[in-house]
């Protein structure tokens, strides 16, 4: 009768029923009726194996979808919820960063009056301890103060979320963008002021199913579809086999690229080089030198002279005789067609054509939207390695 003892010394009776089945005798729900306890654990137990098992048969639905909007290709937002009763606003999912942010009444500058402001005297769950917080992106920046409220993104609701209110977004540049602030996906090691993350809250109160977040951008200037999917994979999204690259460090999603050849030249990274993974971020970026090179390979034309970052323009009839550029990560080649690394813009009916690529004076390459929107990314917090497969 041992195997019967270790079944009613289970900590969780849900778990003894998973158990018991795979042993010689009779079922868990016979022992418990025999034992007169079946109707008790009826009542008191609900029992949810794919909330602790990899059961193939769960539902998709324990993992939360969130459509994000294609804005032109350049940026992808999704809508959260932040308070009680709840104040929505549009968010960009950024793995570049690990704070979430919205603009305040607090602030009355036109990058804040522009888009949807948190009020946190209409909120009944909201407080705070005015900790300063502060945040410097590539492009535009944020101040203002850490508070505490009730947030939801797609069906997952987080008790005690902190999160930034802006009072001040300096440089102007977030007047321009058509979303209202940012929820940082990075490692919670980035998050400015020791702000506890989104999705760090999500794992720690078991809201997802996995600790991953899977990302697919569309393209084709603004065409719908995009999602991130928090605790799951979207199968649908991607054809072929899962690569995974290990996570070199952990505050972006930080790994490391092998080499980037054209025809089988290396044109930059040789002997290796860090990047980041970052829906943030709308171009491919890279040291400027090496950026370049590529340029040169694919036969882009500097529009601007004289600067330090030229924009380079593609003959939108030559696409067809360009030649890919190949990023191999971890001994694999992810490569790059002219389609999917040209950005096309139409002004009165007439198409113009640009690289995708842009020059940084920074060390590390940033691998953005034009590499996710090819390849769907699968962030890992649980073996710390970012997944990547074709996108469909």
């Amino acid at each position: 009768m041992k195997w019967l003892l270790i079944t009613l010394a289970c900590i969780q009776l849900s778990e003894c029923l998973l158990r018991v089945p795979l042993l010689k005798g009779k079922s868990g729900y016979d022992i418990l009726s025999e034992k007169g306890l079946l109707e008790d654990f009826l009542k008191n137990h609900k029992p949810d194996p794919c909330a602790k098992f990899n059961v193939p048969s769960c539902p998709q639905s324990l993992a939360a979808n969130e459509p994000m909007i294609n804005y032109m290709d350049l940026s992808y937002f999704g809508t959260i919820s932040i308070g009680t009763p709840p104040q929505s606003f549009t968010v960009i999912f950024d793995t570049g960063s690990s704070n979430l942010w919205v603009p305040s009444i607090y602030c009355s500058e036109t990058a804040c009056t522009k888009h949807h402001r948190f009020n946190p005297k209409k909120s009944s769950t909201y407080y705070t301890n005015n900790q300063p917080v502060s945040i410097q992106y590539g492009t535009g920046a944020m101040r203002g103060i850490l508070g505490y409220d009730t947030v939801k993104v797609s069906d997952i609701v987080i008790q005690k979320q902190e999160f930034g209110l802006s009072t001040s977004e300096p440089g102007g540049f977030f007047s321009y963008v058509a979303f209202d602030g940012i929820l940082g996906m990075g490692y919670q090691s980035l998050s400015a002021a020791g702000a506890t993350t989104v999705f760090h809250n999500m794992m720690s109160e078991h809201l997802v199913q996995k600790p991953l977040f899977s990302v697919y951008l569309t393209r084709q200037n603004g065409a719908s579809g995009s999602e991130i999917v928090f605790g799951g994979i979207d199968h649908s999204h991607y054809t072929g086999q899962i690569h995974w690259v290990p996570v070199t460090y952990e505050a972006y999603w930080q790994i490391l690229i092998d080499k980037v050849t054209i025809d089988g030249r290396v044109v930059a990274c040789s002997g290796g080089c860090p990047a980041i993974v970052d829906t943030g971020t709308s171009l491919l970026v890279g040291p400027s030198s090496d950026i370049a090179n590529i340029q040169q390979g694919i036969g882009a034309t500097a529009s601007f002279f004289g600067q330090v970052n030229p924009w380079y323009s593609i003959n939108c009839d030559n696409l067809q005789n360009m030649p890919n550029v190949v990023f191999t990560l971890n001994g694999v080649d992810f490569p790059l067609s002219p389609e999917a690394y040209t950005l096309k813009s139409t002004f009165y009916g007439m198409t113009s054509c640009s690289s995708g690529f842009g020059g940084s004076g920074g060390g590390l390459w940033i691998l953005g939207d034009i590499f996710i929107g090819e390849y769907y990314s699968i962030f890992d917090h649980g073996n710390n390695r970012v997944g990547l497969a074709k996108a469909v």
